[in-house]
């Protein structure tokens, strides 16, 4: 009996895998097309908690924050994507770790990586207002969606 149950948790989490892959990437496009009405018509105000913090990670937590608190809706919405994005990436490394398969643990390490890098050149962008970090932030985008997509054609 133990055994049974012992190879079923491999496969349970690699369709836990699966599912929550085709999560991340429905969530991926929501958040590129509330991206882009945020890039079109919203305009964050020069003068914000985070905005040209001396330290790095305490502008991007004072941005966020600020975001999630007092932020046009789109921007909000944005960010509480983001996050959501966010914490699914580090399930998935985790479920992927307790699956043993290297092709998942590959692509959740790529999705998470691509995701955080992102959100922080997106928090970045809202603190400092350079161009770069919105390219960065579209990068990051971009190697999520190919390392989940590519993770999930070859797992199959």
């Amino acid at each position: 009996m133990s055994t049974t149950v012992a190879t079923s948790a491999p496969g349970t989490r690699e369709r836990s895998l699966r599912r929550l892959t085709a999560l991340q990437i429905g969530l991926l496009a929501t958040q590129f097309l509330v991206g882009m009405v945020v890039n079109l018509f919203v305009t964050v105000p020069s003068q914000h908690p985070g905005t040209n913090a001396n330290d790095y990670f305490t502008g991007v937590a004072r941005g966020v924050l600020w975001a999630l608190g007092n932020a046009t809706l789109m921007l909000r919405l944005h960010v509480v994507i983001g996050l959501v994005l966010a914490v699914v990436s580090l399930w998935m490394v985790w479920l992927a770790v307790r699956a043993r398969r290297r092709v998942w643990i590959v692509a959740t390490l790529v999705g998470a990586s691509g995701i955080f890098a992102a959100g922080f050149n997106g928090a970045s962008f809202m603190n400092y207002t350079h161009n770069f970090s919105s390219l960065l932030m579209a990068i990051g985008f971009l190697i999520c969606a190919l390392g989940y997509g590519l993770g999930a054609y070859v797992a199959r």
